[in-house]
Order: structure tokens, then sequence, then C-alpha cells
């Protein structure tokens, strides 16, 4: 069984990497596919990514899953708050009964060199610079990362990712967490992000009120 990672967070909140080795017949004897999905991997990644909510929590209703206007999956009930990432042969999953939570795992990757300064604040690139060459790269997939875990945690869209969501300087390890703060008009909100490095990726989670 390709389990990569998993925590349990709390008695309420649990969060989990697959790394995806198996046939989508596989998935399918266990999680129905809620919408068409053309591409093969594609398709492949959405079913791991939803097998992962029962496999968090037996009891999690995943047919009553819905998509809202913003394309967040959510329950309509709020029994369970959860989160989906995917990234090449890899899923990750979030579930809670407490908190709105957020999860992204991404590959390391130089593409993020040309966008840097669409999502990372002036500050944030200065911090970014500061850092020796070769953690730099790292960094940047990590802050995607921790902003992509953000903006799921949020849901409601329309986000400016360079300044709505802001990071604060921390010590770049192998397992941490990241101040941040979200503020959209008249909505700010604190968050602590936790992170962990694995290999060729970087994995983010966050769980807090909405209030």
């Amino acid at each position: 069984m390709p389990l990569f990672y998993k925590k349990n967070i709390n008695e309420n909140t649990k969060v989990a990497i697959w790394k995806i080795e198996e046939p989508e017949s596989f998935f399918l004897a266990k999680v129905p596919l809620q919408r068409e999905i053309t591409h093969p991997h594609k398709r492949l990644q959405h079913l791991a990514g939803r097998y992962l909510l029962p496999f968090l929590f037996t009891d999690f209703p995943y047919r009553e899953i819905e998509i809202a206007a913003t394309r967040k999956p959510f329950l309509p009930n709020e029994q369970y708050h959860f989160s989906i990432s995917h990234c090449n042969d890899y899923a990750a999953a979030i579930v809670s009964r407490d908190w709105r939570v957020g999860v992204d795992v991404e590959f390391i990757t130089a593409r993020l060199e040309k966008i840097k300064q669409k999502f990372l604040h002036p500050d944030e690139l200065n911090f970014v610079h500061s850092q020796l060459p070769g953690q730099q790269l790292q960094l940047l997939s990590l802050l995607w990362s921790a902003k992509e875990a953000i903006y799921k945690w949020y849901g409601a869209g329309a986000v400016n990712f360079s300044e709505m969501m802001r990071t604060f300087p921390f010590q770049l390890m192998q397992e941490g967490v990241i101040e941040s703060v979200f503020i959209k008009h008249d909505f700010k909100h604190q968050l602590i992000l936790h992170y962990k490095l694995m290999e060729e990726l970087t994995f983010v989670w966050v769980g807090s009120d909405n209030k």
C-alpha cells in the first residue's frame, strides 16, 4: 500500500499523502467518479484524492460532496471540513471535524522562478533572496505551497496571492511552521502553516476557524 505519509494532527484532524501506483480500478472499487474527467492521469489523481477521505475517516460521506461556484469541494452539512491536492503521482488530503482546512503538495520546480513576482509580496521576495542560492528554489516552492493551502482554506476565490496572503520570515528546516496573515477587505485572519519537506516535494497544511 503506497501510503507515503500520514499524520494524526489530533483525534479530529488527519492528513495524508498517497503515492499513486495503482490502476484506476483500485480507486473505483472504493470511491465513485463523481464528474467526467477525460484525461486519464488527471482522473487517477482525482480518484486518489477522493480515496484518501474515507481512508482518513471511515465514516466520511464522500457521496455527498458538492462543488461550490469557486470549484471548492464541500459537504453541505459540514460534518467534515476537507481539502485535496495532487501533483504528478501524489495526492494529498486533510480532513477535520473541527476546523476549516487547506492542504497543498507540490514538486520543487524551477518554473516558479518565472512567476515569483506574481505570488510573492516584495518583502517575501527579499526574504527569499536573502537565503543561500541552494535554498532559494526550495523556499519558493514552499511559499507557493503555503499560499495554495491558504487559498484552499479560504475557499471563496478572488484572491490576490501577493497582497492578500502574507507570510513572515522563518528558519527553513525539514519540518516547521510559517506564520502568516490573510487580509481581504475588512476580513483579517492570522494563520499558522505547518510544512514538511520530503524528497522532491513541499507539503503544507493549515487548519483554523474562519471567524
